[in-house]
């Protein structure tokens, strides 16, 4: 009987180890900005690498999302929010699509963009809003995510 409780508990031990270990990268929540709407570019995830991101090293962000209509064109847009109290935004800036992503994009295709935080970001909790507009300025998607910054690494 001892024994049978000795392997239950290195079975424990081990399953909570694990489960204390970060992935490298994880699958992130996401929502579309307006519920319901019917665009023409679906996220079916993001993964964050790494996660939580480290002030002074780069971060990748990949986009995974599938479209019927080509894209030939257009802008990436990212919004970005430091959550205290409320959120309040910090960050904005532009991309040009096919410097994210190969074009045209059709069909499963991955928008990655990859930046380096400043050493004296503050660590805590912050929201993405990324707007996928295209040649036009049509708003092709609109997706809102949460991610973590920790603290930052020792040199």
């Amino acid at each position: 009987m001892a024994s049978k409780q000795g392997l239950l508990l290195a079975l424990l031990a081990a399953v909570a180890v694990a489960c204390l270990i970060p992935a490298a990268s994880a699958a992130t929540a996401v929502e579309y900005c307006k519920k319901g709407k019917n665009y023409p570019v679906k996220v079916s995830g993001v993964e964050i690498d790494p996660d939580p991101v480290t002030p002074g090293k780069a971060a990748t962000f990949k986009v995974k999302a599938s479209t019927d209509k080509p894209i030939k064109g257009g802008k990436l847009v990212i919004d970005v929010k430091y959550w205290v109290i409320w959120a309040i935004p910090v960050h904005s800036e532009t991309h040009d699509i096919c410097e994210e992503t190969s074009c045209p994009a059709t069909g499963d295709f991955v928008i990655a963009h990859s930046q380096t935080l400043p050493s004296f970001t503050p660590p805590g909790s912050y929201t993405i809003d990324m707007t996928v507009k295209g040649e036009n300025d049509e708003e092709l998607s609109c997706i809102s995510f949460g991610f973590s910054i920790g603290f930052a690494a020792s040199s």
